[in-house]
């Protein structure tokens, strides 16, 4: 009876010696110091559906103090109803964003700093809800951009509506057409105009085959033979109506051949080799690539270099421009393609665009240069200003 006696006030004396877990977790002393001034704000400049919240950093957030580990971000619809955990964050951070609300609906958000058993409470923020916004206002200096270019194309296009002329750098390759068709006529030999492998939907294909119309004519005038070996159906009905219009433009529709505007084949290398065959027949005098071009584009020109015509290549293809320059007399690099139209057309309209682009592309790279001067002298606060608008 002693013993049994002694064994259970040794027991009592422990539990009041020894103060177990649970009481050890809800010790107030433990509790780390909640984040204060939790704030919830609709995320500017998006599609919607999010939320941006913010707090200030627990008084416990310091690198020596393992008291706050993370902070747990809790939402709710109602302000007296149920959070829910929706996301977590790691020490020293103070922002969550809550990328899966419900545009137009309103939400309350509490944010409690843990040690990753205990967590502290924290007030709750204020109602905010979701939206879309229908213009992004970090973009301003792009809207800028983007309508003093208009401004500029259309200021140019009546310009040259009136009859003012308009100054166009000279571009080589486009010089040199006139003399290269001058060359084949006086060697006796024809001209062969290949206007690339894709099909009309390209822009480098029409870019090309207006381009070809320029060719046509003054092949027409001189009384040139003309073939257009084309890789796509519709490419060759393009070109055969083209290059009629032009004989016809030349008061040469008597001359007009469609039957030298032929369909060879889809196929990429067989499309090649029977290019490849005709040079060798031919023999043209001048040799014009206009178009996209691919793996395809050094086995023509080399072809053609070894036939002795002179070669004008235009693409706005990277990768095959290297070749074309190496094997070609004249190259039209990139955009010089597209402009390509414009210079030869001179049509007011194209004129007027292709001089608008030119000035507000001056104004950006003056920009550019402007930018970096003043980030070399120290002004780089004025330059975000001016860039975030």
């Amino acid at each position: 009876m002693w013993l049994i006696l002694i064994l259970m006030v040794g027991i009592n004396v422990e539990a009041f010696d020894t103060p177990n877990e649970s009481s050890k977790i809800l010790s107030s002393s433990e509790l780390p110091v909640p984040p204060t001034e939790v704030l919830a704000k609709d995320k500017p400049n998006d599609v919607g559906g999010s939320i941006i919240v913010t707090w200030g950093k627990s008084a416990d957030d310091i690198e020596e103090n393992e008291l706050v580990k993370e902070y747990l971000v809790f939402r709710s619809g109602a302000l007296d109803g149920e959070f829910e955990l929706i996301g977590t964050a790691n020490k020293g951070f103070e922002k969550f964003v809550d990328g899966t609300t419900i545009d137009g609906t309103q939400y309350y958000y509490m944010v409690k700093a843990s040690d990753g058993v205990v967590h502290s409470q924290s007030a709750v923020s204020e109602a905010v809800n979701s939206s879309a916004q229908w213009f992004h206002t970090g973009r301003i200096s792009m809207l800028v951009a983007t309508v003093i270019i208009c401004f500029l194309i259309l200021w140019f296009i009546g310009k040259a509506k009136k009859g003012e002329e308009l100054y166009i750098r000279p571009i080589a390759g486009l010089e040199a057409v006139d003399d290269a068709v001058g060359r084949a006529t006086e060697m006796g030999k024809p001209i062969m105009y290949i206007p690339g492998i894709m099909d009309m939907d390209d822009i480098q294909t029409i870019a090309g085959v207006i381009i070809l119309g320029r060719v046509a004519r003054k092949a027409a005038q001189y009384e040139t033979p003309l073939l257009v070996p084309c890789c796509r159906s519709i490419v060759m009905s393009a070109a055969q109506e083209t290059v009629k219009e032009a004989y016809i433009a030349a008061g040469r529709s008597d001359a007009y051949d469609a039957d030298k505007i032929r369909y060879l084949t889809d196929d990429q290398f067989g499309y090649a080799a029977g290019v490849d065959g005709m040079m060798i027949r031919e023999k043209p005098g001048a040799i014009f690539y206009m178009g996209t071009f691919y793996a395809e584009s050094l086995i023509l020109a080399e072809t053609g270099h070894s036939t002795g015509a002179i070669q004008i290549a235009g693409t706005a293809m990277p990768s095959q421009l290297p070749f074309f320059i190496t094997a070609c007399d004249y190259t039209l690099i990139g955009e010089e393609l597209f402009a390509a139209s414009a210079y030869l057309s001179k049509e007011p309209l194209l004129l007027g665009s292709l001089k608008g682009q030119d000035m507000g592309k001056a104004i950006i790279i003056a920009i550019l240069i402007a930018g970096v001067i003043l980030a070399s002298l120290g002004f780089s606060n004025i330059i975000a200003l001016l860039a975030t608008g």
